[in-house]
C-alpha cells in the first residue's frame, strides 16, 4: 500500500515516536493527540478496515490495546481510558489502514465522544438477523 501512511511508517518511510512493537503491531504516539499520551495501536498488515483484517492480526491487536491502556493507566494515573475505533468515512475513519486509538481521561478533561443519546427500541428482526450472521 504504497499510499498508506501508516505502512509508510510501519516500513520505516516515515518517522513516529513508537512506544510498543512486537511481530505483528505496533504502538504510536498519535501526532495530533486529544490528550498527552494518545496512541495508536496498529497492525503491520495492512487492513483498511474491521471488515478485513485477520482473526490473528485482530487478537494481536486486541492484546497491544490492552498492553497500552495499561500503561498509560499506570503512567499517566488517568480516571479512565477510552479506546476508539472507526470503520469507514461515516464513522470518521481518516486513514485507511486499521488503528485504535488509546485517549487518556481525567474527569474535567471536557474531551467529548458520544453523541446525544436517544431513546430506541430494540428491533427483534433486527437481532435475530445479527445472531444468525455471528453463527459460525
Amino acid at each position: 500500500m504504497e499510499e498508506c501512511i501508516f505502512c509508510k511508517i510501519i516500513e520505516g518511510e516515515l518517522p513516529s515516536i513508537k512506544l510498543y512493537e512486537d511481530e505483528k503491531t505496533i504502538a504510536l504516539l498519535d501526532i495530533y493527540p486529544v490528550a498527552k499520551g494518545h496512541t495508536l495501536i496498529i497492525p503491520k498488515n495492512h487492513s483498511a478496515t474491521l471488515y478485513d483484517i485477520s482473526i490473528e492480526d485482530a487478537e494481536a491487536v486486541g492484546g497491544t490495546v490492552s498492553r497500552v491502556a495499561k500503561a498509560v493507566k499506570k503512567v499517566l494515573k488517568c480516571d479512565g481510558v477510552n479506546v476508539y475505533q472507526g470503520n469507514e468515512k461515516a464513522a470518521m475513519q481518516e486513514i485507511f489502514h486499521v488503528h485504535f486509538h488509546v485517549i487518556p481521561r481525567f474527569e474535567d478533561d471536557e474531551i467529548v465522544f458520544m453523541a446525544q443519546k436517544t431513546e430506541l427500541e430494540e428491533d427483534p428482526e433486527v437481532t435475530e438477523a445479527l445472531v444468525q450472521a455471528l453463527k459460525v
